[in-house]
């Protein structure tokens, strides 16, 4: 209409430009050497049946301000979308409805796709993956073999967070107050063959490599914190009418003279030992009190501490004399020896658990009121024999000298970091590529058989019995080795976090099938310029993939020693009521 003011409206301008992109390939890679490259990453998403919700388009936006940036300003940028699309609520979603979790994920996957189009977001939709791609899952269980023949995938007998109602092993960042993050289910603490990636033998580098990262401090903060490095000592308590010594780690020798009482993890394997007969029932009951118990619950310093006394004593080695065995929740048998010198006066857990049940609390170290707080500073020494008088670093340091000359200390280095759970008992994941002879030998699949794919099954529900669904799925269980011999394969699963360690990689060169990247491509576009996520994510998903990125430079696979150059968060937004 003449006269009228012509406005923008999006209605008929964005969805032809956005086909004008797609259409044209505007936002692929150049892969021109001449230019400098930029790579601009985001946090893929999980495709859940919702759609995206707030919080994605605010981190991806910020993203494609800075890819669309650097192209003006003649960078060659790769800014990829892919879809991290194993995991849990694709399942229970298709126990609900009857659908199988690839159709479910497909479906997912397409709607996630048509809502990033229309944002008008800058990806290189060419290099568009999924971590369910039996290509993508090939390269992912190449991985865990080359983790296998280093040594770092191993088999063990571990206490997990089991939930029978999902059927699956939990994280401790998944249960809450004993109950399953998802669904509320009660969790119990049991003993499982689980494989675990050790992860702690790359503690250090993992530790020491955050100083040259552009990262937010309170992130790498965190890492550094379940990392926990500590430098001490670790020496032995003998019991009193066994040969059994009980083992600790403590980064206060100095102490010792205040240790009033020690305390085992109720996972501890001398437990059984060094009950007495008065204490099994009672015992017995605090077990199972433990066992719907999260390590994070356990180790929460506001919560009340429990525990029970297992009728032992252990000796004091500077004075003979008897101090009490105790089981406390507050020890967990995953963290340093599973096993605690208590000293009550210098200790907040010590203190809380002493005042709990009555125990002796000595000051040995003058500073506070150890009556009312545990004074946890430097000072000097009382009650310490010839540590009297002397400040807390000579202390250490001739208490130290000590117990080596004893033959019951050893300076040592110990980490908080525990090696990393890998198995799932779930039926949409990877599948990890081991079998079993008849006798047990651990036989892994060879690499030209990759990828081992999931069958398809119609039930997938819950065993109940420990074992994944891929348990029901004989045929594909019952395989043989090229000579004939019977072998059946291993039917836990990978956790959702496998295909999340290195994707940032694979779209540098997805569509590779020789190998899971080319080095030359890898060393032009690592380590990542710029990787934006939520903070939910500082410890387990950035630590995860900085391991496996670290394993594949050892192993020559990628040239950087880290992945992720620049981190930042985008924050997450909250309505009226403060809630998410």
């Amino acid at each position: 209409m003449a006269g009228e003011a012509r406005g923008y409206v999006p209605q008929q301008i964005e969805p032809k430009w956005q086909a004008y992109w797609e259409a044209h390939r505007t936002f692929r890679v150049l892969d021109d050497d001449a230019k400098p490259k930029y790579y601009a990453l985001d946090m893929f998403p999980y495709p859940s049946g919702d759609g995206l919700h707030v919080g994605h388009p605010e981190g991806y936006t910020a993203t494609d301000i800075v890819a669309r940036y650097k192209r003006m300003c003649g960078f060659d940028v790769l800014h990829p979308m892919g879809w991290d699309a194993f995991g849990l609520p694709a399942e229970q979603h298709a126990m609900q409805t009857g659908m199988h979790p690839r159709d479910i994920t497909e479906r997912n996957i397409a709607t996630f796709r048509r809502q990033i189009r229309a944002l008008g977001l800058s990806y290189d939709w060419d290099r568009e993956l999924s971590t369910t791609d039996p290509q993508y899952v090939r390269w992912t269980q190449w991985i865990f073999l080359k983790l296998y023949e280093r040594g770092l995938a191993y088999v063990d007998d571990m206490p997990v967070n089991w939930c029978p109602a999902l059927g699956t092993v939990l994280a401790n960042e998944e249960v809450i107050d004993g109950k399953s993050e998802r669904g509320g289910h009660p969790v119990e603490r049991v003993m499982m063959r689980q494989w675990v990636l050790r992860i702690t033998a790359y503690a250090e580098r993992l530790l020491a490599d955050l100083d040259g990262l552009d990262w937010p401090e309170s992130i790498k903060d965190m890492q550094r914190h379940w990392i926990g490095k500590s430098t001490g000592m670790k020496l032995s308590f003998a019991i009193e009418g066994h040969d059994a010594r009980i083992d600790v780690f403590t980064t206060r020798p100095d102490t010792l003279y205040g240790v009033t009482f020690v305390v085992l993890a109720p996972e501890h394997p001398l437990v059984s030992t060094v009950v007495t007969p008065e204490q099994r029932e009672a015992i017995a009951q605090f077990l199972q009190f433990v066992a719907t118990k999260s390590d994070l619950h356990r180790t929460d310093l506001a919560k009340e501490k429990t525990g029970v006394h297992t009728g032992a004593y252990a000796v004091h080695p500077m004075t003979g004399e008897r101090i009490p065995i105790w089981l406390g929740d507050y020890v967990l048998a995953s963290v340093g020896t599973g096993a605690i010198m208590a000293v009550p006066a210098h200790d907040e857990r010590d203190h809380d658990f002493a005042l709990q049940y009555g125990l002796p609390i000595v000051e040995v170290v003058v500073g506070g009121d150890v009556a009312a707080h545990a004074y946890t500073g430097d000072g000097v020494h009382v009650r310490s024999g010839d540590l009297d008088g002397l400040h807390t670093a000579d202390a250490i340091a001739r208490m130290s000298d000590t117990l080596v000359a004893m033959g019951i200390g050893l300076r040592t280095v110990s980490y908080r970091l525990r090696d990393w759970l890998f198995s799932r008992q779930r039926y949409w994941g990877e599948p990890i590529p081991i079998a079993y002879a008849p006798d047990g030998t651990i036989v892994p699949m060879s690499y030209d058989a990759l990828p081992l794919t999931l069958p398809m099954m119609d039930e997938i529900a819950p065993m109940g019995t420990g074992e994944s669904p891929l348990a029901r799925a004989t045929d594909w269980v019952h395989t043989t080795d090229a000579s004939g011999t019977p072998l059946r394969r291993e039917t836990n699963t990978m956790p959702q976090w496998a295909g999340s360690c290195w994707y940032y990689l694979r779209f540098i060169d997805p569509h590779n099938t020789q190998t899971l990247c080319d080095f030359t491509k890898q060393a032009r576009w690592l380590p990542v310029d710029l990787y934006i996520g939520g903070a939910e994510h500082a410890v387990l998903h950035l630590l995860y993939a900085r391991f496996w990125h670290k394993v594949l430079y050892d192993i020559g696979v990628v040239s950087t020693p880290e992945p992720f150059e620049k981190l930042v968060n985008q924050g997450m937004i909250l309505g009226d009521n403060g809630e998410k």
